[in-house]
């Protein structure tokens, strides 16, 4: 008999949901090409980092508390973010220190919640992918918490460079964007900053588009590159992965009119 395919639980995150669902669905084509069961739990909600980051542990421990009754039945639990996922992964479990019975639950659902682009490469060993990029050279943003927490770093390039996408080097791919949750809304002006250095980092590599693993990111840098003229797209990197780059115009640009 065959293997059974592993069952996926997608958490989609709230800036997916809200702005760029077609992220979602590429991860979804992504995962069911590389033979998982995919579902998206309905029950899902906020990963809580915003409350979290903000003090407020209250919100962020009910947020969880959904969280692990909604995820608890997978086999897997991918996020198309590497914040969300550090979230999942390395901070929930620590709320309910003071209960052994949910501690131990948010164990185990950390234990098997993983990055979209680090569960293809690192647990399913996908080194080659059916699509092929023809969008030109792209440059790669290391999101903060991909890179620190979750150690996400050659994962994306190695699949980028599976689909023939050539990766053009910023000279400082890991400084943040200045985005941050909610840093951009308490320094505003130190994040502007940042993200100024940071996309014209991105414009000397005189990339076509800028890409990266986290959505947050991705809206700053793009409004950021508009505001100051750069024509550079800026996408997720699963919707080149997965081909549907080609279906919806770039992060914070309107599709054209037929």
């Amino acid at each position: 008999m065959p293997a059974a395919k592993p069952r996926v639980a997608l958490f989609v995150t709230c800036l997916v949901d809200l702005h760029r669902p077609t992220i979602g669905f590429a991860a979804i084509k992504l995962l069911e090409d590389a033979g998982c069961q995919v579902e998206v739990p309905r029950a899902q909600t906020c990963c809580g980092q915003p409350a979290y980051n903000s003090g407020d542990r209250a919100t962020t421990r009910a947020l969880a508390r959904g969280i692990l009754d909604a995820f608890g039945g997978y086999d897997y639990v991918v996020v198309p973010s590497g914040s969300c996922g550090g979230m999942l992964k390395h901070h929930m479990p620590h709320l309910f220190d003071d209960d052994p019975n949910l501690r131990a639950d948010a164990d185990a659902l950390a234990a098997k919640t993983f990055e979209l682009v680090s569960f293809l490469t690192d647990i399913l060993g996908k080194d080659r992918l059916p699509n092929r990029y023809a969008g030109g050279t792209v440059t790669y943003h290391d999101s903060c918490s991909g890179l620190r927490e979750l150690g996400i770093k050659q994962q994306p390039r190695k699949l980028l460079e599976a689909v023939g996408a050539q990766v053009v080097e910023m000279t400082e791919p890991e400084i943040c964007c200045g985005f941050g949750g909610t840093f951009c809304v308490k320094y505003p002006e130190i994040s502007v900053r940042m993200a100024s250095d940071k996309t014209r980092d991105i414009a000397a590599t005189g990339a076509a588009t800028v890409l990266a693993g986290d959505l947050g990111c991705l809206l700053n840098i793009a409004g950021r590159l508009q505001r100051e003229g750069h024509r550079v797209h800026a996408r997720h990197v699963a919707e080149v992965l997965s081909g549907m780059d080609r279906d919806v115009p770039p992060i914070g640009e309107p599709a054209p009119r037929r």
